[in-house]
């Protein structure tokens, strides 16, 4: 395998016309690279930066396509499943046009198989920054004992709100890139991807999010409580409505990712009805 086997892109609309096929054709697996390519293709090329994405692809012998990768700085390359040799060549392809990233993610050995390789071409350190898990619902399982309240959609009313606990969000996790804000709780509301929880006096206590439905599935994203709020059952209940609400929307696949480094969060969901579909990591690369 060369590194000229990778054809590269920076218009999403050939990479889908070249790629859909093959990534609609593992949904679940390949629900990152669906879900920003849906949103670059709704809302601009550079939603994430002023940086213009990047695409591959991967051709297999017969012509059809072995995998595939997109990168929207400043966000690390995400690749989809792969072996060894496609990661070697990857990495001298993208290192050789003196194509700058910030690291890698995907399926936990594909991600690390690429760090190795851009390492070893580079000269650039690689650390691991994150183990998470991918999981899809199964049958949904709701709180027997939810916290007192109810769930509701997000509106403009709620902007500020949704405005600041993003940004919470984002400190929590390590995320310090990405769409503002403002732009984020516009769209998220415009779409009604979010949902709320409260209590019985109208105080929301926590939010949860979904994105739009492609490639018949969502993914739940964010979860987020404030820090002195949690314990108190309010993430499980509104991560239950909104699993519940897909579900009834006709949905086929309802997924969300965890950080492994947190058991809470891995039990919370499986005991709603969540399991375990394969595990994903992130790299990061510096000196």
């Amino acid at each position: 395998m060369r590194p000229d086997d990778w054809h590269l892109t920076d218009d999403p609309d050939e990479f889908v016309a070249r790629a859909g096929g093959f990534l609609r054709s593992r949904p679940a697996l390949h629900t990152v690279p669906l879900t920003v390519l849906d949103a670059l293709r709704r809302r601009g090329r550079h939603l994430y930066s002023d940086q213009a994405p990047l695409f591959g692809i991967l051709r297999d012998g017969a012509g059809g396509v072995r995998a595939a990768f997109l990168h929207t700085p400043p966000f690390p390359l995400h690749l989809t499943p792969l072996g060894t040799e496609g990661t070697e060549t990857l990495a001298a392809r993208l290192a050789d046009a003196g194509h700058p990233l910030a690291g890698v993610s995907g399926e936990r050995d594909t991600a690390a198989a690429f760090a190795a390789s851009w390492q070893r071409g580079t000269g650039a350190a690689a650390r691991l920054a994150q183990r998470q898990r991918l999981y899809e619902l199964g049958e949904l399982s709701v709180p027997q004992s939810p916290p007192e309240g109810r769930a509701r959609v997000a509106g403009p009313a709620d902007r500020d709100l949704l405005m600041r606990w993003y940004d919470e969000f984002k400190d929590a996790v390590g995320q310090s890139t990405g769409q503002g804000a403002g732009s984020w709780a516009d769209a998220s509301i415009a779409h009604g991807g979010l949902t709320l929880w409260e209590t019985p006096d109208g105080t929301p206590v926590s939010m949860a999010g979904a994105t739009p439905r492609t490639a018949g599935q969502v993914r739940v994203a964010p979860v987020y409580t404030p820090a002195h709020l949690r314990g108190h059952g309010y993430a499980g209940a509104v991560t239950a409505e909104v699993s519940r609400t897909a579900v009834a929307a006709g949905v086929a696949r309802v997924l969300l990712f965890t950080d492994l480094a947190n058991p809470t969060s891995n039990g919370l969901y499986q005991r709603i009805g969540y399991r375990g579909v394969a595990d994903f990591a992130v790299w990061v690369f510096g000196d």
